[in-house]
């Protein structure tokens, strides 16, 4: 069972525990850092911090909704082919199957929701 779960602000703006690169980056150096909620087994929900590198996103296993708390990164969907600029403040959603390509610009923090379809 899910229970309530509260994250002070400050919580969000602090420090995250190191989680190493991110899988399959082809380029830059993408350290990330991750601070995990007790929401599991239900949902899975961080705050999610990478450093500038790229990507490419096999199909997602699940359905991924971010909002973005700092940073910029350059998302390539690749069902159209269009690309987005991503910055502080946007929300994304990143549904089960998609495929893509992110190239992180300037260090990016985010929180995400995912597990759910």
């Amino acid at each position: 069972m899910l229970s309530f779960v509260h994250v002070p602000a400050a919580t969000t703006l602090g420090e995250l525990k190191p989680n190493g690169h991110r899988p399959g980056y082809d380029s830059g150096d993408p350290q990330t850092f991750k601070l995990s909620f007790d929401t599991e087994p239900v949902v899975k929900t961080s705050i999610w911090e990478c450093q500038p590198g790229g990507w490419e996103v096999t199909p997602r296993l699940d359905t991924e909704v971010c909002y973005i708390l700092s940073g910029r990164a350059n998302i390539t969907c690749h069902a159209t082919g269009r690309r987005f600029e991503i910055t502080g403040g946007d929300v994304i959603v990143q549904p089960k199957d998609w495929t893509g390509r992110w190239e992180v610009t300037e260090t990016i923090r985010k929180f995400a929701c995912h597990g759910f379809d």
